[in-house]
């Protein structure tokens, strides 16, 4: 059963994979093994599926190709990166996870929580292959291990940062996808702002409902949320949207007003150096970190399955200061971060 079940997801993917995914990087052969061996024990062949928006979208994926390309110049592994596309279906991903596998990769990395219920599937198959999922713990088994971050406490920071900065006592927060893990950071960062100025106003606009995820990845609807937020009032917006955020800084230049940044210290991104002078700080998220690490141990024979939590105690959250922009508020945010640290502040998780 299981060999007519691969024969026919392998025709699947030979006639649909085009439409669902694009391999956007190689490494150093073709990505296939011959006669269906598996690949020797000592040899690491990773291979990483993004979510929506890819390689390229100064956010979350590109985070994560950053511990990629950290962990293929370190130990000179081979890569192969697909890409996800709008729109697709569970049996889509599990296709992209599949093909990977089939391919002969066996450290392969699914970027995001969409990818739960696929992984799950494909895991299942394939137990020599180590999984690793992030942003979810919906996909458990003992070839899988769930990166995941407490974005809340990161994001507590930033709206500690937006708070101070303020001078209207009214700032923004803008969701991708109105999803639990998105909340994360809408809750963090309302607790941050009430925390500073308990009478802040916060709008709260998600740019689209489940099962439409491309709200990670419009630049158009993130520059119109953000312009909505301003004209009623606010003069700092937070955008945890993937590449639609860019739409909010572009938003806040042409407005004179401020802008925070996510998932990566996108003061510094040269593809939004046009409006980097507004992006006062962002909420930093260790993705790189968090895929490095999980390469690692899988080199190094140390793979263990289950959850690993990135907290602001392991540095696996927090914030950026490029730009000097928060300098003088720095200390203030630091104490707030001491007391989540020790335990002294509970940085609420959910609504």
């Amino acid at each position: 059963m299981r060999g007519l079940r691969l024969a026919a997801g392998l025709l699947a993917l030979g006639l649909g994979l085009a439409a669902c995914g694009s391999d956007t990087g190689t490494g150093t052969g073709s990505g296939s093994t011959s006669g269906g061996n598996a690949p020797a024990a000592a040899t690491v062949k990773v291979g990483l599926a993004y979510d929506i928006g890819g390689r390229g979208d100064q956010s979350f994926n590109d985070s994560a190709a950053r511990g990629l390309d950290k962990a293929k110049a370190e130990f000179g592994i081979e890569i192969k990166e697909l890409e996800a596309a709008a729109g697709e279906t569970d049996a889509q991903k599990e296709d992209r996870l599949r093909q990977l596998a089939e391919g002969g990769y066996n450290t392969i990395i699914a970027v995001g929580f969409a990818y739960g219920p696929a992984l799950t599937k494909a895991a299942a198959d394939y137990p020599e292959v180590k999984f690793a999922l992030i942003d979810s713990e919906d996909a458990t088994g003992a070839n899988i291990a769930n990166l995941v971050f407490a974005e809340q406490e990161g994001s507590f920071l930033v709206g500690v940062a937006a708070a101070l900065k303020s001078q209207t006592g009214n700032v923004g927060f803008i969701g991708g996808v109105n999803v639990p893990l998105i909340q994360k950071f809408e809750v963090g960062f309302t607790a941050g702002v009430k925390a500073v100025k308990a009478d802040a106003t916060v709008q709260v606009k998600y740019l689209t409902q489940p099962p439409d995820f491309t709200g990670f990845n419009d630049p158009a609807k993130g520059e119109t949320a953000a312009n909505g937020m301003f004209d009623a009032g606010a003069d700092v917006v937070y955008a945890a949207a993937g590449g639609s955020g860019n739409g909010a800084f572009k938003a806040a230049k042409a407005k004179g007003k401020l802008g925070i940044g996510v998932d990566s210290d996108q003061y510094n991104l040269p593809a939004l150096a046009d409006v980097k002078d507004v992006i006062i700080t962002s909420m930093l998220k260790q993705v790189d970190v968090a895929v490095y690490d999980f390469i690692k141990s899988v080199k190094d024979t140390k793979f263990a399955a289950g959850s690993k939590v990135y907290d602001l105690k392991a540095d696996g959250v927090g914030y950026s200061t490029s730009g000097g922009k928060v300098d003088d508020i720095k200390a203030k945010i630091d104490e707030y971060k001491a007391k989540i640290i020790s335990g002294e502040i509970k940085v609420p998780a959910s609504k």
